[in-house]
């Protein structure tokens, strides 16, 4: 399985580099489109579409692969990327694109499946690595591909969505003669429910999983407020330029990619999931506060390694969910995390910036404050937490 795990891998960089291609450029194709040169709403709703699609059908998507299998759930997910690229390379008005958005929306499930692939190939105590060099894998694709994009978009504004439907297409291609399907029993397995919301209620209604369900909401949240403010905050309080700010976050890429590549899955298998966790949340905790308290901008470029220290936490905490279930729901429960990242990606920066704008003239940090106290409801969680699935069936 060494030749899948790496198949994934590739296909997730290649994945981000698609989602990364097209960034720079979608402001002005909004305004090409919509022959508007106001798209604050506009863009807004574009972006919050393609969450509120991964909110209702990852969990769906994630089902099927349980029931029908990974490679060709994941198939089907790299199609529609292609032809969603392609769709809104052409698109000639502002709904059709919206359409276009939508699709992807729908079909890409492509992290969902490719987290439950890894969850079939890995076994239990190296899991936490396995989604640390995926997560690794999406953020190296998602450096390179604004670069990309940016200077394709300089020659013309929808090359980057031509550029990023030839990646899904090689994407495609390698995972459909490369990718085997992972050995497991889907006999008997039972026939997914098509209303998106059956996959959450399962999970609401599973002990085993809920406290950890809900720190991983509070890790999703937490991890919004740098994606979210990050930019902001940084000009108002120590007046970078556009390329201080770059620099800052090429540098956040790369040491955030390193450290869930390299540093997760050794720290997890030596000391566990659990205290793997622990550290995550006391490093990123005592760095927002630091951030905060910031009073000059070598700090901030300081601060980063400890900023991504903290991002070892998420898949020691996927590798915590996954032990909690059995093999026939891995893509259930892949796509449930999924859509939870999804949900707090729509509502999450909406209280973000509201809570920033509010409270910057009196003390700009507060949001960074906020964020670190919100850690603290994980470890209520953590404490709640019982044995892995194999533990169980060991005992029995």
């Amino acid at each position: 399985m060494k030749r899948a795990y790496l198949i994934v891998l590739m296909a997730m960089a290649l994945d981000a580099a698609g989602v990364g291609l097209v960034m720079p450029v979608l402001p002005g194709l909004l305004r090409e489109v919509g022959h508007v040169d106001d798209i604050g709403w506009t863009f807004g709703a574009f972006l919050s579409a393609y969450a509120a699609m991964q909110v209702l059908f990852s969990p769906l998507l994630g089902a099927l692969s349980d029931r029908y299998g990974r490679r060709p759930v994941l198939l089907v997910s790299l199609a529609g990327s292609m032809i969603d690229y392609l769709f809104m390379a052409f698109a000639p008005s502002l709904p059709l694109l919206f359409v276009g958005r939508l699709i992807a929306g729908i079909t890409g499930a492509s992290m969902a499946v490719a987290s439950a692939y890894m969850a079939d190939i890995s076994s239990e105590d190296r899991r936490a690595r396995a989604f640390g060099h995926l997560s690794a894998a999406y953020g190296v694709g998602f450096i390179a591909g604004p670069a990309l994009g940016g200077l394709l978009g300089d020659v013309w504004l929808r090359a980057p969505f031509l550029a990023a439907a030839a990646l899904s297409g090689l994407n495609l291609v390698s995972a459909f003669f490369l990718l085997p399907e992972p050995k497991r029993n889907i006999e008997g397995s039972e026939l997914p429910s098509f209303n998106p919301l059956a996959p959450l209620r399962w999970a609401l209604s599973f002990p085993a999983i809920l406290p950890l369900l809900g720190a991983f909401a509070v890790l999703g949240l937490v991890g919004q407020v740098g994606g979210t403010i990050w930019v902001l905050y940084v000009q108002d309080k120590f007046n970078w330029d556009l390329f201080t700010v770059g620099v800052s976050l090429a540098l956040f890429g790369l040491f955030h990619a390193g450290a869930q590549g390299f540093v997760a899955g050794p720290i997890a298998e030596r000391y566990g999931e659990k205290r793997t966790l622990i550290i995550a949340v006391l490093a990123d905790s005592t760095a927002y506060v630091l951030i905060a308290l910031a009073g000059q901008g070598w700090m901030a470029f300081a601060l980063l390694p400890l900023f991504c220290l903290g991002g070892i936490g998420a898949p020691a905490l996927q590798s915590l969910l996954t032990s909690r279930v059995g093999a026939d729901h891995q893509g259930r429960l892949q796509g449930v995390l999924t859509s939870v990242i999804s949900l707090v990606s729509v509502f999450g920066p909406l209280l973000i910036t509201t809570l920033y704008f509010r409270t910057r003239m009196v003390f700009p940090g507060t949001a960074w404050v906020a964020g670190a106290a919100l850690y603290v409801l994980c470890l209520p969680l953590l404490l709640r937490t019982g044995p892995s699935m194999a533990r169980q069936e060991a005992a029995q």
